[in-house]
């Protein structure tokens, strides 16, 4: 008996202690043996599981992310939801693995460390509101406080990428204040340089950076965060300390990219230093020739065209820039920088509106969609089309009208000289071109054959490259209009077009249009010299009649070129230009008080013009809806409170639904409180509106047309949260 309960005894202990351990490990347990147990199986467990996922995904996304050289480089890779669904499951994985330490230990040390790592991941995948959520929860419910200072550094940079960057500020003021470890203040400091750089603050942020330099060790990242200050310290002016930094990404193994980057930047710093010296002996050569640059003479040559035009060399700038486009070899980003900058000096330095239209169509046709330029260059884009056609018209009617003052022995001859050139011209194009046809084809021989549109010299067939399509449609409108497509195109009566600036054949700058002349050795006195002569002299408006309208097609281009100026160019100084000429040469002009209330508004920066203008406009037209624009636009006392009245009728439509009316009437009549102290509040309310009716893009736009028009405002804080896209840096540093 004894012995039988001995035995009981026996089996049944083993069984007690397994449950007494148990007991003793339970998550809930203070005791040290269950915490270190926990700790232990946390940490080698679900944990390091989790780390180690997330190492591998933040490693993968860093070589995913595409450097843009040409744009600021962001101190800390931006948390994109996009770039991160290559790593979904591994994310995934992080926040199950997580989870688990947080379910099954909860007396560990690691479960702070585990829902910050919860925490990323959520974000990363764009999961901001349970991100935030669960780094929240570690800065109030922690019980490391290295932990919470460390989920608080991640919070802010959530904050920052989603330009909360009032909240981003208040964590950064807190933490500022907290005792840091040596691995926290690290990331805090990168953190903050990063807040103050996204924020614009590029002084603040390089001196920050600077701090942080000596926490770090040699490496790719430090290489990369020298090369962020140093562009930030170029924006600032500061060239001597750009150039210190560019010389440190040397010194801390940089990738092939980076370092060329660097040592060509530095370059440049170095002739904007010292003007006096030679583009030739810089040491760009010696970066072209070396075969390692191959497929980045593109940007070599872009940087070498940059300097030439800030040294005012604008011939020597469009030759380069002209090589870098020709020599990018699958860069079609950077292809696409070098047209705008092409068509920038075109219509800036060299008043070729033509070409820089055609730069700026082909930068288009290459641009992704999804660029943040894209949508401000297609803005451009279109404004310009308008202006080529109007600026046209101007110089056609301008050439028209000089030869239809002339006598008529003098308009044949002048004729007559206009057809000679052309027909000169004519010939000497299609001998260059037989003779390159003739040297391609020969480098083709040599080279063992294939096409010599593709191989001989680097050429391209021509539908392949969108600068040479846009070229061609160019030249075609200039010789031949806008032509119906059509049979026996080239018989049509077409208009004739001004070549002052562009016929190198004419003999003057009244010259009308170039003639098409299709036989070799075209003869004065036969036929068909005869018929282009009678074409041509045909469009000259000898008539009262025809030289009336002329003057009216003139007068009304005139007044549109102004308002394109002053309104899509946003360039009131040519505007002004515009709108004189049509009051100088058009002094009964039906536009006349609109004019004067445009010059009213176009002369920001000169007060004794500006109250002229409107002199004459209250003199001239008192009772127009102008002159009320003015006298409202000016009284910011007296009309405070119809203002307020008519600000609340329209935010009433608003809230009612009735965008499209409120639309209406605050785009009616936001002009006339244009200086007065509620035209940003009309403004904030009309951005509102847009988005309602117009769609997201032109949102987009009417939020950056708000924060560069109000630049003070009260709410400019507001719609920076709003803000959907950057400003552009249009490839300049």
């Amino acid at each position: 008996m004894i012995d039988r309960f001995t035995s009981q005894i026996r089996r049944t202990l083993p069984l007690l202690a397994l449950m007494v351990i148990l007991a003793a490990c339970s998550q809930y347990s203070s005791r040290p043996g269950a915490i270190t147990f926990h700790n232990v199986a946390a940490r080698y467990n679900a944990y390091f599981m989790a780390e180690q996922n997330m190492l591998d995904a933040e490693f993968e996304m860093k070589k995913a992310y595409k450097e843009n050289y040409n744009q600021l480089l962001p101190i800390l890779l931006p948390m994109d939801s996009v770039l991160a669904q290559a790593q979904k499951a591994k994310l995934q994985d992080v926040i199950k693995k997580a989870s688990i330490v947080a379910e099954k230990h909860q007396n560990s040390k690691w479960i702070d460390n585990s829902y910050i790592l919860l925490g990323k991941s959520r974000l990363y995948l764009g999961e901001w509101a349970d991100g935030l959520e669960a780094l929240r929860y570690v800065y109030a419910n922690g019980h490391d406080e290295t932990d919470k200072n460390n989920a608080l550094i991640v919070l802010m940079r959530a904050y920052i990428e989603h330009k909360d960057y009032s909240n981003a500020l208040g964590v950064a003021e807190y933490l500022s204040q907290q005792p840091l470890s040596k691995g926290s203040q690290r990331d805090f400091y990168l953190t903050k340089a990063y807040l103050h750089q996204q924020n614009g603050e590029y002084l603040t942020a390089a001196a920050i950076l600077e701090e942080t330099f000596p926490l770090l060790k040699k490496s790719t990242e430090t290489a990369r965060l020298h090369f962020s200050a140093a562009q930030m310290y170029d924006r600032l002016g500061q060239y001597a300390l750009a150039n210190k930094h560019y010389k440190s990404v040397n010194k801390n193994k940089p990738n092939y990219d980076l370092g060329f980057y660097s040592a060509m930047n530095s370059l440049q710093n170095e002739v904007v230093l010292n003007p006096q010296r030679d583009l030739s002996n810089v040491g760009f050569e010696k970066m072209l020739r070396d075969r390692k640059n191959d497929d980045l003479k593109d940007r070599v040559y872009f940087t070498m065209g940059l300097l030439a035009e800030h040294k005012k060399q604008i011939p020597e700038a469009v030759s380069y820039l002209q090589k870098a486009a020709a020599a990018s070899k699958g860069n079609m980003q950077q292809k696409a920088y070098t047209y705008l900058q092409l068509a920038r000096i075109e219509y800036e330095s060299r008043e070729n509106f033509e070409s820089s239209k055609a730069y700026y169509d082909s930068a288009l046709a290459i641009l992704p969609r999804e660029a943040p330029e894209y949508r401000l260059v297609a803005d451009r884009k279109r404004a310009l089309d308008n202006f080529v056609t109007q600026y046209t018209i101007v110089s056609a009617e301008d050439s028209l009208q000089r030869l239809a003052k002339m006598n008529p022995a003098a308009l044949d001859n002048k004729i007559d000289a206009i057809i000679e050139a052309q027909e000169k011209k004519r010939l000497e194009e299609e001998e260059n071109a037989r003779k390159a046809q003739i040297l391609a084809q020969n480098a083709n021989m040599q080279q063992g054959g294939g096409n010599p549109l593709v191989n001989g010299a680097e050429r391209r067939w021509e539908l392949y490259d969108p600068a040479l399509v846009n070229k061609g449609k160019i030249d075609f409108k200039r010789a031949w209009g806008n032509r119906p497509l059509e049979d026996d195109w080239r018989r049509s009566s077409r208009p004739l077009r001004s070549l002052a600036g562009n016929n190198a054949g004419a003999t003057d700058s009244t010259s009308v249009a170039q003639v098409p002349t299709e036989n070799t050795g075209l003869k004065k006195g036969t036929a068909e010299w005869d018929q282009i002569h009678a074409l041509l002299k045909k469009n000259v408006p000898l008539a009262d009649t025809a030289f009336a309208a002329s003057q009216k097609k003139k007068e009304d281009a005139l007044y549109n070129l102004g308002k394109i100026y002053r309104f899509d160019l946003k360039e009131s100084n040519r505007a002004i230009v515009s709108f004189e000429r049509v009051l100088s040469e058009y002094p009964n002009t039906q536009y006349k008080d609109e004019i004067y209330y445009l010059l009213f508004l176009s002369n920001e920066d000169n007060t004794a013009k500006k109250e002229a203008w409107k002199s004459r406009l209250l003199g001239e037209y008192p009772n127009s809806t102008y002159a009320r624009l003015v006298n409202k636009s000016t009284d910011t006392g007296g009309t405070s409170g119809n203002a307020t009245k008519e600000y609340e009728g329209m935010y009433k439509l608003y809230a009612e639904g009735n965008y499209t009316k409120a639309l209406e009437d605050i785009e009616k009549n936001l002009p006339s409180y244009k200086g007065s102290s509620m035209e940003d509040k009309f403004s904030l309310l009309r951005v509102f509106l847009i988005g309602k009716v117009r769609g997201k893009e032109a949102y987009a736009q009417a939020i950056t047309e708000f924060m560069r028009l109000y630049p003070t405002s009260i709410y400019l804080p507001r719609l920076k949260e709003m803000q959907e896209f950057n400003s552009v840096s249009m490839g300049n540093r």
